[in-house]
């Protein structure tokens, strides 16, 4: 467990907690730290980046109990109104013990905490996906979205990422993806209620070729995105080679075409500074 914060002065603070679901490339982590801490100071830009400026204070957890994580407790989220699943090379619709626990916090969380504010990314996107009930499963031609990519955006995403484009670029890394987004009759409970300025409706932001369901969003409640924010020219080339070498990427020359894109300009400050504004409760004029 780790808190970092990042305030100049009085303004306003956005506290969120980050669940780590994997750990980095070691030569990453020497670099740039964790996963929460990259994410973290990705955020701590947006939020000097925002008109008034933003502090952003950030409760960091290592989940993964076989490889010395825990996790938290209902009860470490009492100051908390924001929280980020982040990406792992674990299945989201795996049932490993630790997963099924965080899905019950999460389902905890979800309806005793109205206010809280869920965000995940890649993995993250598909577990918050899978508690509202969607299907999650592999891509059916069992290829991979890799590399930076581009992502479609219809009418919400533009309104979220506050963009005329038709479409943004981000570095993806993901076999697996959700199938259908999640509606209100798989959800059951966690959608019969509204939480404090949020909604029941469910969208999804935009799509790409490989991966129907890119983005889930619920205003006042969830954000989320299959791509990754935070991932440099060294992260991608990293987490492909960590792939590439477990043998979960077969087509190496898909691979070797992905690393070779991980050096393009992508829209990732445009997605934190999305996701912090959701934070900071202001989508009221997201529909």
């Amino acid at each position: 467990m780790s808190r970092l914060d990042k305030t100049t002065g009085p303004r306003p603070i956005v506290r969120m907690m980050v669940l780590e679901t994997d750990e980095p490339h070691s030569e990453t982590k020497d670099r740039k730290g964790s996963f929460g801490e990259i994410l973290h100071q990705h955020f701590v830009n947006a939020g000097e980046a925002h008109d008034p400026p933003l502090g952003i204070e950030t409760d960091i957890r290592f989940v993964i109990p076989e490889k010395g994580g825990k996790i938290p407790k209902y009860e470490d989220f009492k100051d908390c109104h924001a929280l980020l699943i982040t990406g792992s090379v674990y299945d989201a619709h795996g049932d490993d013990p630790w997963i099924l626990e965080l899905l019950e916090l999460l389902r905890k969380l979800w309806l005793q905490h109205p206010k809280m504010h869920f965000s995940g990314v890649c993995f993250g996107h598909q577990l918050l996906c899978r508690l509202l009930g969607a299907e999650l499963s592999p891509a059916p031609t069992g290829d991979w979205e890799l590399g930076h990519s581009k992502v479609s955006l219809n009418e919400v995403g533009k309104k979220l990422f506050r963009t005329e484009d038709d479409h943004v670029h981000l570095h993806q890394m993901h076999q697996d993806q959700v199938v259908s987004p999640p509606t209100r009759e798989t959800a059951g409970e966690l959608l019969a209620g509204t939480a404090r300025g949020g909604s029941e409706k469910i969208e999804v932001w935009g799509h790409s070729d490989h991966t129907a369901v890119q983005g889930v969003y619920i205003r006042g409640r969830l954000f989320t995105t299959q791509a990754h924010l935070a991932f440099d020219e060294g992260m991608v080339k990293r987490q492909i080679e960590m792939r590439v070498e477990s043998g979960s990427i077969k087509d190496l020359e898909h691979a070797d075409q992905a690393a070779e894109t991980a050096h393009l300009e992508h829209d990732g400050d445009l997605v934190a500074a999305a996701i912090l504004r959701f934070f900071h409760d202001e989508d009221e004029d997201i529909e």
